[in-house]
């Protein structure tokens, strides 16, 4: 174990990835070197989910794992949405912690490692203000790194839709934006480093500016980053919210090139009576004209949604009328989750009262059905060429992504043939399955190369 070592676990979802790389570049500037095994550490970070139970129970997990296994001369942060939400009681939970460190000040990482590290303290350093994780702030924070060929960009943090369900504006506070001009430094720096895509993630991508005193926000920054980094070659919308998809983003979409014609919407239901005991748009009408406006006008549109079953009184019928809407959508991809209780949301004083048992067959029905659509909808895409971004090789098989596929949560695109790491190549499609494609390359017609 060396002075100057760290070993940090990133849990949850890709906004919490940019944060952890965010702190990790930081750390390795002040001299911290990362390292894989915990136990050559002097420094161990573990950043944190506390969305939804199971993801809370799995960040107790790892912080219990590593406090059991600490030596002397380490130390144990824990970082991230669980501590932010519920600061003290994480650390009376797992001995051995040494500092508390919130989502709203990570950039602070450095400074809370040299006070935990420096302090012989009898109680564990917590380092959680209010103030907001992002602004002019995090230009010092700005991340440089690209994993593969994707990097994420954060565009802001925090949330001010009225979610009953959702703990997110409890843990990160209301929507705070990155200037435009942040950004699109954030954009040439991950290009220059060999970015050939970009994804904008924050709670609400569509709510992005609008605390900047911007109109059509998301539109106008990906006109400036389409016109400052013209040699990226894509850039993807995660976390559209309903209601907030314009005409101009539409527009925007269809026209500049280096946007994808993806775009993940979480829907989270289709019966307006569930939608408004969530506190969610509940307006059917506009959700029909709004994606078939889309479909009209952004050539082969993909769209990734998500919903949620057995959410405090939804009834057979309420069901019913998700599994319906789902089947006459025909989304490409959707993820179902079922209710997770969570205290002191707009939500909780509804309870749990569905059982587990009916969550969990509603559950299956509406993925049966999903899986079946997404399969017929890839069928689709048999004898068509597309756009594989290579992440891998082995054994006479490349391993890509499409416009179709987001890191982590959507397919991949198994291509016969060597194609380098990094390189977009076109593939013309030769088989289909429920999340994945196969494929072979064109190499004589290459679309794209570097």
């Amino acid at each position: 174990m060396t002075k100057q070592t760290f070993h940090l676990v990133s849990l949850g979802c890709s906004k919490n990835t940019v944060d952890s790389d965010s702190m990790a570049q930081l750390l390795s500037r002040e001299g911290y070197r990362f390292v894989e095994n915990p136990a050559k550490a002097s420094v161990l970070i573990v950043n944190t989910c506390g969305f939804i139970g199971p993801a809370k129970d799995e960040s107790y997990r790892v912080l219990n794992e590593l406090a059991q296994g600490k030596r002397k001369g380490q130390t144990l942060v824990a970082a991230g949405c669980l501590t932010q939400r519920y600061g003290a009681e994480v650390a009376k939970r797992v001995p051995g912690i040494d500092a508390v460190l919130g989502t709203r000040r990570w950039m602070d990482i450095v400074q809370v490692v040299k006070e935990a590290r420096n302090g012989n303290r009898p109680e564990p350093l917590y380092h959680l203000p209010d103030s907001p994780t992002v602004g002019m702030d995090e230009a010092g924070a700005m991340r440089v790194s690209v994993a593969g060929a994707s990097a994420y960009i954060k565009i802001a943090d925090g949330c001010r839709r009225p979610c009953a369900f959702c703990a997110i504006p409890l843990i990160k506070g209301t929507a705070v934006s990155r200037p435009v001009e942040v950004i699109v430094n954030e954009a040439r720096a991950l290009r220059d480093n060999g970015a050939r895509e970009l994804i904008l993630i924050a709670q609400d991508t569509t709510d992005y500016g609008r605390d900047l005193g911007m109109k059509d926000g998301l539109a106008h920054l990906l006109e400036q980053l389409t016109d400052s980094v013209p040699d990226v070659d894509w850039i993807r919308i995660m976390y559209a919210y309903p209601g907030y998809v314009t005409d101009r983003l539409i527009e925007v979409m269809a026209t500049r090139k280096q946007v994808l014609p993806y775009l993940d919407m979480p829907l989270q239901h289709a019966h307006p009576k569930t939608l408004y005991r969530m506190k969610r748009p509940s307006n059917m009408d506009w959700v029909y004209k709004t994606v078939g406006k889309m479909r009209a006008n952004i050539k082969d549109l993909a769209i990734r949604t998500t919903f949620i079953v057995g959410y405090p009184g939804e009834t057979e019928e309420e069901f019913q009328a998700l599994y319906d809407f789902v089947n006459e959508m025909r989304f490409d991809r959707a993820g179902t989750f079922r209710f997770s209780f969570e205290l002191e949301t707009a939500s909780a004083p509804l309870g749990d009262p569905i059982p587990p048992e009916v969550k969990q067959e509603r559950e299956g029905r509406l993925m049966e059905l999903q899986q079946n659509i997404s399969l017929q909808v890839n069928q689709n895409y048999v004898g068509r060429t597309l756009d594989v971004l290579i992440e891998g090789f082995d054994n006479g098989i490349s391993v890509g992504r499409s416009y179709r596929d987001a890191p982590e949560v959507d397919g991949f695109v198994v291509v016969e043939g060597k194609a380098n790491i990094g390189d977009i190549v076109p593939a013309r499609i030769t088989g289909a399955f429920t999340h994945d494609l196969t494929g072979t390359l064109v190499e004589e017609k290459r679309l794209i190369s570097l």
